[in-house]
């Protein structure tokens, strides 16, 4: 029998507070996906986990769920232009400011995946809280990162049949062996980042 998950409902109970995460922050191709997301206090669903503890399948049955169930969501792309412009950190960064400007329903409290943030519309030092594995943590978190993984990787399998010879919808645009080999023989292509890469291409391609 599989282990039950158990995530906190809410920081604070009786307000409506938005969860936030990224996916994509370590691959060398294709935008970085935010998302927030905001629940019903007494949502629940056994599947319900840090994404990146979740199959494939598990995530693609939760994400309609939330998108019914959620008082409200929203997910925002940083492009590989903005990545390399702002780096990595606060391209996520960005892109989950975004998803909480995008929601319908204006949150009043946020909770945000990992230990940085900064102010932005009001949202002061006082109406955000960043957490550390905040995925598996808070049942809004971990819904904001099955959103943006969902989206990202459906996102990534369309760019894969622009240019299939990087095997994107399989690596998603991480590192793997295959892809660091099919830069090596195509080269970049406009989705790839620049601002950072693996040891194994220095110096030809950068």
């Amino acid at each position: 029998m599989p282990r039950e998950i158990h995530l906190l409902p809410y920081f604070e109970a009786g307000r409506l507070e938005a969860g936030c995460d990224e996916a994509g922050r370590g691959p060398l191709a294709g935008p970085v996906f935010a998302a927030a997301v905001i629940l019903p206090e007494d949502f629940r669903h056994p599947l319900l986990n840090d994404s990146k503890k979740m199959s494939e399948k598990d995530r693609d049955i939760l994400r309609p769920v939330i998108e019914k169930e959620a008082v409200a969501w929203a997910v925002e792309a940083v492009s590989p232009e903005e990545i390399d412009s702002l780096n990595i950190l606060w391209a996520s960064v960005t892109g989950m400011q975004r998803a909480v400007r995008k929601l319908s329903v204006k949150p009043d409290f946020l909770l945000i995946d990992g230990n940085k943030f900064r102010p932005f519309d009001g949202y002061s030092f006082k109406r955000y809280r960043t957490v550390v594995h905040g995925d598996a943590t808070y049942a809004s978190i971990a819904a904001a990162s099955v959103l943006a993984k969902t989206w990202r990787d459906e996102h990534m399998r369309a760019l894969a049949r622009e240019y299939p010879q990087y095997g994107w919808e399989h690596n998603m645009g991480y590192p793997t062996k295959e892809h660091i080999e099919a830069i090596r023989e195509y080269g970049l292509t406009p989705y790839h980042r620049r601002s950072f890469h693996p040891k194994e291409l220095e110096p030809t391609l950068f």
